[in-house]
């Protein structure tokens, strides 16, 4: 019996001095693993774009007011002497138009005595002068819208004369205006046309021929 049981103990023995060896057999250095890769650093947003800054608005010039035309007609004092030119002279009283020329000698158009009709536009024309040139003058009356007055010679030229009416805007005026000699005289062949301020032909006097003198 003591054979058999130092024998299993013998065995034991063995299977204990075995067991190390088997343990440090299995017990071996792990193999060593890649490190993993450093993650990307996440790609950096852009910075957003700064919007355009939007276009002031058009200045929008304010509209103007229409400007009405000058008035043709210049206002003078009763008994205002006005150079007209080549030496004559023109002033309006109340009834009627007054000149002189070079000579001096006065001349006299009334309104007053009843030989114009001012109830209706019209016009009349007074001339003189010598072979340098012609003073054309007149009456234009039956009108507070005159325009202009206009003198047309035998080959279409015109010549606008000068306007001019006492204050208060009477429905009368005087014109005036210097041409050069026609037909080797000192008289003239002239049309006169009145117009308003619209351009429309109110009245006018058919040009003839007449010779030089006070008329």
């Amino acid at each position: 019996m003591k054979k058999y049981w130092l024998a299993a103990v013998g065995v034991v023995a063995a299977v204990a001095i075995a067991a190390p060896s088997a343990v440090g057999a299995s017990a071996q250095t792990p193999t060593a693993t890649r490190p993993a890769a450093p993650a990307k650093p996440a790609a950096q947003a852009k910075p957003a774009t700064p919007a355009k800054p939007a276009a002031p608005a058009p200045v929008v010039a304010p509209a103007k007011a229409a400007v009405p035309a000058p008035n043709p007609v210049r206002t003078v004092r009763a008994g205002q002497r006005v150079d007209a030119g080549q030496g004559y002279t023109v002033w309006l009283t109340r009834d009627g138009k007054h000149w002189s020329g070079p000579d001096g000698y006065e001349n006299f158009r009334s309104v007053v005595d009843g030989n114009i009709d001012r109830s209706q536009p019209g016009v009349s024309h007074q001339s003189e002068g010598d072979a340098t040139g012609v003073f054309h003058s007149g009456l234009f009356y039956g009108t507070r819208n005159v325009g202009r007055v206009e003198l047309t010679d035998s080959a279409g030229r015109k010549t606008v004369a000068t306007l001019l009416a006492l204050p208060g805007r009477p429905d009368w005026g005087v014109w005036y205006a210097s041409t050069g000699p026609v037909d080797g005289n000192g008289g003239g062949s002239h049309g006169v046309s009145l117009y308003d301020r619209g351009g429309k032909l109110l009245a006018e006097l058919p040009r003839f021929d007449f010779p030089a003198g006070r008329g």
